[in-house]
C-alpha cells in the first residue's frame, strides 16, 4: 500500500472528486496534512504510519470504493501532472518603448515609465481639477478601484462633483433626489429603469452611489438619450428632428482622425449586424461622447470644484473621446487613470492615459456597449 498512498494523498489533495462517504475522514486529513503526513510514511515514521494505516483499516472502508477511488486517482494525477507541466504563461503588460514588464496589482505612471504607489496617485491626482476613471463594465476590481480613488480623494480639502455614464441626462431630477435621501435605492433603480438602460449588476456600482449619498455629492447624470444615439448609429445625424438635436451639442467634432481610426478598428471586429454604416456609428460615439464632455464642461466653467467623471475605459482611451472634447470647452487641467484587464502577454501605448492600472482579466474583453473594454 506504501507506493500507493503518496500519489493518492497529492492527488486528494489537488482535485475535488465525490468520494465513497466511508473515506471522507481520510479524505479530510489528507487535504490537510498531505505533506506531513507523505514524508513522514515514506520515511517509515511509525506513528505516522500507524495514522496514515489508522484511515484505511478495513472496518473504516469497503475496499472496492477505496481501489476505485485510488484509480481514479492516479488517472486525475496523470492528467493533471502533465497539464501543470505546461505552465501558462503569466499576465503582464510592457508600455510602448520600455523594456519591464509589468503584473496586475501594479500601477503605471505611463509618462515616466515607473511604478508609483496609491498614495503617489491620489498626490497627482488631488492637484487636477478633472479626473477620469475608466472602467471595463462587468470587471469587479475596477470597481473596487473607482471607489478607493473616491474615498481618497474625498479626504483632501476640496469640493467633489462626480460624472457618471451610467445615467442619462433626463435621469438628473431622479438622480437627485435620491442623492439627496429623498427616494429609496428601490424606487431610484425602477425610476431609471437600471436593468433597461444600464443592463450591468447594480451591486458593482453600489459603493460609488452609496458613497455620493453619504456624503450628498452632486452627481451628473453625463450621458446622452439613448434612443437618440441608437437613432444616430442606424440612420445617421441628418435623421434627427429639430427636438431631437436640441437634445445634444451644436458642436459635435468629427474630424479627429486618431480617434476615427481607433473606432474603425473597434467597429470592423465587433459591429452589431444592425449597424451596417461605420460613419453613422462613429457619428454616434461622436455624440455620445460630446455630450458627456458638455455637461462635464458646463459644472466646471462654474467653478464649483474638482469633478470626478467614471465612463467605460473605450470613452477614455487615448483622451480623443470625452477628455479632450471636454478640455476643448473649458480649458482645466486633467488626468485619465485607466484600469486595464490583462489578457495575457500585452503592450500599451504610453498616450493611452496618464495612469493606468492592471488588473486581472474581465469575463469579456471587447463588446459594443456591454462589458470588456467599454
Amino acid at each position: 500500500m506504501r507506493p500507493l498512498f503518496p500519489i493518492f494523498a497529492i492527488a486528494v489533495h489537488r482535485v475535488p472528486c465525490v468520494y465513497p462517504p466511508s473515506l471522507w475522514r481520510a479524505v479530510n486529513l489528507l487535504r490537510s496534512h498531505s505533506p506531513c503526513l507523505i514524508l513522514g510514511y515514506l520515511l517509515g515514521i511509525e506513528p505516522v504510519k500507524r495514522i496514515v494505516l489508522s484511515l484505511f483499516l478495513p472496518w473504516s472502508f469497503d475496499p472496492v470504493p477505496f481501489v476505485q477511488t485510488t484509480i481514479l486517482a492516479l488517472v486525475c494525477l496523470g492528467v493533471i501532472g502533465c497539464a501543470g507541466l505546461r505552465h501558462p504563461q503569466p499576465q503582464t503588460a510592457s508600455v510602448e518603448g520600455l523594456a519591464e514588464r509589468f503584473r496586475p496589482g501594479q500601477i503605471v505612471d505611463l509618462a515616466s515609465g515607473t511604478v508609483i504607489d496609491f498614495e503617489d496617485l491620489i498626490a497627482h491626482l488631488s492637484s487636477k481639477d478633472l479626473i477620469f476613471v475608466g472602467e471595463a463594465h462587468d470587471n469587479a476590481d475596477h470597481h473596487l478601484i473607482q471607489i478607493q480613488i473616491l474615498q481618497a480623494l474625498a479626504g483632501r480639502p476640496s469640493s467633489l462633483t462626480l460624472g457618471m455614464e451610467y445615467f442619462q441626462q433626463q435621469h438628473q431630477p431622479i438622480l437627485d433626489r435620491y442623492i439627496q435621501g429623498d427616494s429609496t435605492e428601490k424606487e431610484f433603480l425602477e425610476a431609471v429603469d437600471w436593468k433597461k438602460n444600464w443592463v450591468f449588476d447594480y451591486r458593482l456600482y453600489r459603493p460609488l452611489m452609496q458613497f455620493a449619498r453619504e456624503r450628498k455629492y452632486r452627481v451628473l447624470a453625463i450621458n446622452a438619450p439613448n434612443p437618440l444615439v441608437r437613432k444616430v448609429a442606424r440612420t445617421g445625424l441628418k435623421s434627427l428632428e429639430p427636438s431631437e438635436r436640441e437634445q445634444i451639442p451644436k458642436d459635435i467634432d468629427l474630424t479627429q482622425d486618431r480617434h476615427r481610426a481607433f473606432l474603425r478598428g473597434i467597429y470592423s471586429e465587433h459591429a452589431p449586424g444592425d449597424l451596417k454604416d461605420f460613419e453613422y456609428f462613429y457619428e454616434a460615439q461622436c455624440v455620445w461622447e460630446e455630450t458627456m464632455a458638455s455637461h462635464l464642461a458646463e459644472h466646471l466653467a462654474s467653478g464649483k470644484g474638482k469633478v470626478i467623471a467614471f465612463t467605460g475605459n473605450g470613452h477614455i482611451v487615448n483622451k480623443f473621446g470625452v477628455p479632450d472634447r471636454t478640455v476643448r470647452r473649458v480649458p482645466v487641467s486633467m488626468a485619465t487613470v485607466m484600469p486595464y484587464p490583462l489578457n495575457g502577454q500585452e503592450t500599451i501605448d504610453r498616450a493611452s492615459a496618464d495612469y493606468v492600472w492592471f488588473t486581472l482579466p474581465s469575463p469579456q474583453r471587447f463588446s459594443m456597449g456591454k462589458g470588456g473594454f467599454w
